[in-house]
């Protein structure tokens, strides 16, 4: 698996951070074995969005500890999932396993993907919170692509990118970041927090990348793999406490007063292979 330093750097955290989400209450592992009907909030949300994927297979790429990918399986699907983490690829099987719950998983770079799985699908799904991690959409987009089988189709859910500009500072909640940011330039930070409960102080590994990918450069990734884009929506709400003042509604979490309508939290986006 061949990884540039911005992936490596990445990897070495989402190692660290894997032993924190497993025990966290967040993402609360023992409640997929515990009760065989259980799914995760992120697939509960989408489920209503994405269209019945009963006897589908689908590729579920970056699927982190697989808590989604065991999910969209307990829906009827026949699942795959992919991670660039092997320890957390040994979390998602282990899930699989006591859960009860038929699933795969590979180790690979998302970009790799078609050649990883070695097998085409009738579905992809990815997010929340992937892409952000790469700095090459046009190559993911040709992966997604390359994974599905004519007529095949896409469900995408992510951070807007608008979302991403802001931070709470001092108690407000500002433009702070910049919207656009090129290959070259990603957003670096170093930091030793997660976005779950638990303790972060194994987490040593504290420097990361990512990128803030516009509407307009999701979509012309995809149009230029030779997908055609169906769907596009916005929602108000996001899966995590994204700033401190941020108020929860449900498993939905909300940018504060006026800002709620202000500033769209997350975008859906449904595309097709031709």
């Amino acid at each position: 698996m061949e990884l540039d330093q911005f992936q490596q750097d990445n990897l070495a955290n989402w190692n660290d951070r894997v032993a924190v989400h497993a025990q966290s209450d967040g993402y609360g592992l023992q409640r997929y074995a515990a009760d065989p009907n259980h799914i995760s909030s992120v697939v509960a949300f989408d489920r209503p969005l994405m269209g019945d994927i009963a006897g589908l297979r689908v590729a579920h790429l970056q699927c982190h500890i697989g808590t989604d990918t065991i999910s969209l399986a307990r829906l009827g699907a026949t699942v795959s999932g992919l991670d660039f983490s092997p320890k957390a690829i040994d979390v998602a099987r282990g899930l699989a396993k006591s859960s009860g719950t038929p699933a795969s998983f590979v180790v690979g770079n998302v970009y790799d993907a078609p050649a990883v799985f070695g097998a085409t699908f009738d579905f992809v799904y990815t997010g929340v919170g992937a892409i952000n991690w790469l700095a090459d959409l046009d190559r993911w987009a040709a992966a997604v692509a390359g994974l599905l089988e004519s007529g095949g189709r896409l469900y995408l859910r992510e951070a807007h990118p608008q979302l991403w500009v802001f931070e709470e500072v001092n108690g407000q909640v500002v433009p702070t970041y910049d919207y656009f940011t090129p290959p070259d330039q990603p957003f670096t930070e170093d930091d030793q927090s997660t976005y779950t409960d638990g303790d972060t102080s194994t987490i040593v590994n504290t420097v990361t990348h990512d990128w803030n990918h516009s509407l307009p450069e999701v979509l012309n990734a995809l149009v230029g793999s030779g997908m055609t884009v169906d769907r596009m929506e916005e929602h108000e709400g996001v899966d995590w406490k994204f700033v401190p003042s941020a108020v929860r509604e449900g498993d939905q979490w909300f940018l504060p007063g006026d800002l709620r309508r202000q500033v769209p939290g997350m975008f859906s986006l449904w595309a097709t292979k031709k």
